[in-house]
């Protein structure tokens, strides 16, 4: 599976753009090449710069949310070195920035506001037919949602949850450290409320104080045309409820194509065999062959001379291109040519007489025992 752009930059995925710049310079200067000499440093850094690239582009960053990395694969550039515009001061300005930080004080974000929800994962097989064409597939999640009763505060319906007395509603707990080297403040989540900044006296019957509950849901969602092996789709708001009326999180469904007896994939073409008989293929023909929707047969000519493992490239007969269905790859017919284990008496008559005609060298025996083969 490929790697994660928003878990590789440590950022969730509704960061707005100067949280993963943040991000993307905090790394950046960890694992850039001329600063981190360990193995694998500098393949980090072309993921990360990667990562950056298409998660600071909006139009790039909209289709990797919906389709993932096979979503950009083709539209954005590859990673590299190229986007530092982040750090026109060079990397002076990188060391500065990064030692700034030591000796000054830590902020802590108070945690008892919203908190959104979580993302989930659905793993979801297809028929090889709906992975080319598309189509709308229902699915069933479980998933939590805000409890009716409490609408989401945990608390017995006429209370209210109080601010935690051991973090005065923070969350976290502070503990000062003295050393030869100075002064340091250990911050640690709060061992009353674990977190939350609040406590919760009585508690809802409906959640348990929990303010949310596992409930199972039916949902319809669109397939595109196109989506292969991998591709990830983007479910907005259908993950976990968020906490203390916070967003919730975004459903992704990971989709599977199971394999199909008659057609191979071989990226946005289709591949398939077509078997004719020797005379076929000596003579040249017209025969039918069944689509890829298999609605009705289409005519493909057989040249005479036809060769064993030639191939006949039917035009946009393929795969529709994932984000642009109007396109579509080729289907591509190997030909096979089947000889005969065995021919009748008057069959093999004509072949002798046509080898004869020919002067074709069949060694020893002749031409009669290279054909007493076939009437074993």
């Amino acid at each position: 599976m490929a790697v994660d752009y928003y878990e590789l930059l440590g950022v969730s995925r509704s960061a707005d753009k100067d949280e993963i710049k943040r991000a993307f310079r905090r790394l950046a200067r960890k694992y850039h090449p001329d600063v981190n000499k360990e193995d694998g440093a500098e393949e980090r850094f072309k993921e990360i710069n990667r990562a950056y690239e298409v998660l600071s582009d909006p139009e790039l960053r909209n289709r990797y949310d919906r389709f993932g990395e096979a979503g950009v694969s083709s539209g954005a550039a590859g990673p590299g070195f190229s986007d530092f515009s982040d750090f026109s001061g060079g990397f002076a300005d990188i060391f500065e920035t990064f030692f700034s930080g030591f000796g000054g004080a830590t902020q802590t974000r108070r945690r008892s506001g919203p908190t959104r929800g979580d993302d989930l994962r659905l793993d979801l097989k297809l028929d090889f037919r709906e992975a080319v064409f598309g189509g709308e597939k229902e699915i069933r999640i479980g998933h939590l949602e805000t409890c009716e009763t409490c609408n989401g505060t945990g608390a017995k319906p006429g209370t209210r949850p109080s601010s935690c007395g051991t973090c005065g509603g923070s969350g976290q707990v502070r503990r000062a450290t003295r050393t030869p080297f100075g002064s340091f403040t250990q911050v640690s989540v709060c061992p009353t409320c674990n977190g939350s900044g609040q406590v919760i006296e009585e508690k809802c019957g409906t959640c348990a104080g929990k303010g949310q509950k596992q409930v199972t849901k039916k949902l319809k969602i669109t397939i595109p045309a196109g989506v292969d092996n991998g591709t990830r789709l983007r479910v907005q708001s259908e993950g976990d409820a968020g906490k203390r009326n916070g967003p919730p999180g975004d459903l992704y469904v990971y989709l599977f194509v199971n394999e199909d007896p008659e057609f191979k994939r071989d990226g946005i073409n289709i591949l398939s065999d077509i078997n004719i008989s020797y005379l076929q293929a000596i003579l040249g023909c017209k025969i039918p062959v069944r689509t890829l929707d298999g609605k009705e047969d289409i005519e493909v000519t057989i040249p005479p001379g036809t060769q064993p493992g030639h191939q006949i490239v039917l035009e946009e007969q393929g795969v529709p291109r994932l984000g642009n269905p109007v396109s579509r790859g080729d289907r591509i017919l190997t030909v096979n040519v089947q000889i005969p284990t065995k021919v009748s008496t008057e069959e093999r008559e004509l072949l002798e007489k046509l080898a004869k005609l020919r002067g074709d060298r069949f060694g020893k025996g002749g031409v009669e025992g290279f054909l007493g083969g076939l009437f074993k």
